[in-house]
């Protein structure tokens, strides 16, 4: 019995608050109007959502520009499953570029580059991943936590007071109609008037605690205002040592590409175009690209010389030394060697590689 009293109580104030919000839509009910200071509180609140939604939006897409596996990360985050951690564009760029270099021949100016830039993208996927990590864990995640908590905790809450509201121009209206000249003539007037008036004080003393309880909640954005400008320190903070750590592998890059064996140090230096109206006369040097690494003609020992492999010429016996195509080494002669071969030299290794396989370059 008592849960059916309970039900039909329920049902009447769900009842008499349709009846109340349809009133007012079609204007003939009164409003209670909340003071100006509290729809500005509701007006930044929504601004803050709604901004703190495309902000997370946006930065999500600068982590991981896949719009599905964006999707596979947000499904596994509310699922309590593990994130799998995935190759970066920069690790298989890298990895690409080592087996690469190893196929082409790493003894091969060509093949050392593209080793030593495949070590550097790997580097650089390293640096990327732990940039996404503590952008995560600094700046997205308490967004979202924001979101999911404390905006849901405002938003019911409003609504409660939105419901309270309804209940208290309900009380006022029903009040008035117990007022009314037709209801005066009622013999039991003076009871419904008292009913109403004890329904209207509790009504109000609701909705006025509500009020304050939403309030305070509306009040407590400056304070997440505070707390987002300490999260976005974090992020730029972060996004400031990815980008140095990066600069710095790039550095040490070109650096070890200068110092590739047979390049003696020269990389194509990089001229910016003049700009119009500039007298210089200056050519530009072309873009980097497979000229990358320049061969020296001249070698300062005398009676050696540099020469460009062919072919790829595999050794016979140990004696002989094995290199591949476009493969630049010093070569030279020695008393009493047969005329169609020469001795070659790569770094530490030395053996003699036929003539024909041969074209000298200096």
């Amino acid at each position: 019995m008592d849960k059916l009293k309970g039900f039909a109580s329920g049902a009447g104030t769900f009842l008499n608050r349709t009846v109340q919000y349809t009133e007012e839509k079609l204007g003939s009910a009164e409003k209670t109007e909340l003071d100006a200071q509290f729809e500005n509180l509701q007006q930044r609140a929504d601004r803050t959502k709604l901004w703190t939604e495309r902000i997370l939006s946006r930065t999500e897409a600068v982590l991981q520009p896949n719009p599905s596996r964006r999707m596979e990360d947000f499904l596994n985050t509310k699922l309590d499953r593990k994130v799998q951690d995935r190759e970066t564009n920069f690790d298989g760029c890298g990895a690409t570029m080592i087996e690469a270099g190893n196929e082409l021949g790493p003894g091969t100016q060509y093949g050392a580059a593209l080793v030593q830039c495949g070590s550097t993208q790997k580097k650089m996927g390293q640096f990327e991943k732990e940039f996404m990590q503590s952008a995560i864990t600094n700046f997205i995640n308490p967004l979202h936590n924001f979101l999911d908590a404390d905006m849901k905790t405002i938003s019911k809450e409003r609504k409660i007071l939105e419901n309270k509201r309804l209940d208290l121009d309900a009380a006022k209206g029903k009040l008035r109609k117990a007022k009314s000249p037709e209801s005066s003539k009622l013999p039991n007037s003076e009871d419904l008037i008292r009913t109403a008036e004890a329904e209207l004080r509790v009504a109000q003393s609701e909705f006025d605690r509500q009020y304050e309880i939403t309030k305070l909640l509306l009040e407590g954005i400056s304070s997440a205002h505070s707390n987002h400008l300490s999260r976005l320190q974090y992020f730029i903070e972060a996004q400031q040592a990815y980008y140095e750590q990066c600069l710095k592998a790039m550095t040490e890059l070109q650096s070890q590409m200068a110092n590739i064996p047979g390049s003696l140090g020269n990389i194509r230096p990089y001229n910016p175009p003049q700009a119009a109206g500039n007298s210089s006369t200056t050519p530009s040097a072309p873009p980097i690209g497979g000229d990358i690494l320049q061969d020296s003609p001249t070698d300062p020992q005398s009676g050696r010389r540099k020469a460009r492999v062919l072919y790829d010429y595999d050794a016979s016996d140990p004696t002989e030394l094995s290199c591949l195509a476009d493969e630049v080494m010093t070569v030279y002669s020695l008393p009493g060697m047969d005329k169609d071969w020469m001795m070659a030299e790569r770094g530490s290794q030395q053996g003699r590689v036929p003539l024909t396989y041969l074209e000298m370059i200096s």
